[in-house]
């Protein structure tokens, strides 16, 4: 985690771990208290102003990366915050409650499978019922499994990847709209991938162009209820998904290096914009597409 004052004036090339990773597997799903450096996703260097006070948050992937990220931010504004993990991940999940409820908020733990249909009706009605109200939908769990040769790309893979990043978005959202007031957000998490998709990441960079039609088409659909919908499209960011097989270990020393800023980013760096558009200051946009990838645009 970055020991510096991210919101003072600095070098953005510099400001986070910018040298070499180390070399470091782990299995799947990963657990970001395990990885070397771990990512900063704001524990100690993201400040709150409010923006979300008295908002209820559900948030996929909350326990590490992008989504812990999003969770702590949210807590920090103002609101309770549910997150969602798998079972695997209950260590990190559990760390994340911890910095929520120092905030004085709400924090509703929810392990599970996101590939199993009934359980994203379940995790919202949770969700739901344990929050007092739902308002924000953060969708960011993903599932990414690099594999060279698409002749080595399993059935299972491909359905496994699929059913995570897109079907759930699906059973989630369709769970989620009878509790949705107007004003409410939903905010889903597409890649870079789905505009410079990686020869490795086959299933994984489809998964992410699926998402962005969805989010686009569910905005259009869903205005006339005062929701709004938007995609953020990360570049490189060093979360568990890289170490556990989202990248090959050759690649990982190396890892965002190739950006304009020399660097790949951390989750904290996210954050803001998941703030942002959860927020009224975002009250005229939807169908949109936000990417944060060190000048690898998304284009």
């Amino acid at each position: 985690m970055s020991s510096k004052n991210i919101y003072e004036m600095q070098d953005p090339q510099t400001q986070f771990f910018h040298d070499k990773f180390p070399k470091q597997p782990q299995s799947p799903p990963g657990i970001q208290s395990e990885m070397q450096p771990i990512p900063d996703c704001g524990e100690t260097s993201y400040r709150g102003s409010n923006k979300l006070a008295g908002r209820k948050a559900l948030v996929t992937g909350g326990d590490s990366g992008i989504g812990r990220a999003a969770a702590i931010a949210y807590a920090r504004e103002g609101a309770d915050v549910a997150i969602n993990y798998l079972p695997a991940e209950e260590s990190d999940a559990k760390e994340v409650a911890k910095i929520i409820e120092a905030e004085g908020r709400k924090a509703v733990l929810i392990p599970g499978d996101l590939s199993d249909e009934s359980f994203n009706k379940i995790m919202v009605e949770t969700a739901h019922q344990k929050l007092g109200g739902l308002d924000i939908l953060a969708l960011v769990a993903g599932k990414q499994q690099a594999v060279d040769d698409i002749l080595n790309l399993t059935t299972e893979q491909i359905s496994k990847t699929f059913a995570i990043n897109v079907f759930s978005l699906f059973w989630t959202v369709k769970a989620a709209l009878p509790y949705l007031p107007k004003g409410a957000t939903i905010i889903t998490t597409s890649s870079i991938q789905a505009y410079q998709p990686s020869s490795i990441l086959l299933d994984y960079a489809s998964t992410k162009s699926a998402i962005i039609a969805f989010s686009r088409a569910l905005a259009k659909q869903i205005s006339s209820k005062g929701i709004r919908v938007n995609t953020i499209a990360p570049g490189p960011v060093w979360t568990p998904l890289q170490v556990c097989g989202g990248q090959p270990q050759a690649a990982i020393p190396e890892f965002g290096m190739s950006t304009p800023l020399a660097r790949c980013g951390q989750p904290v760096e996210l954050s803001s914009l998941y703030v942002y558009l959860a927020s009224q200051e975002s009250s005229y946009i939807t169908a949109e597409v936000f990417g944060v990838t060190g000048g690898a645009h998304c284009a």
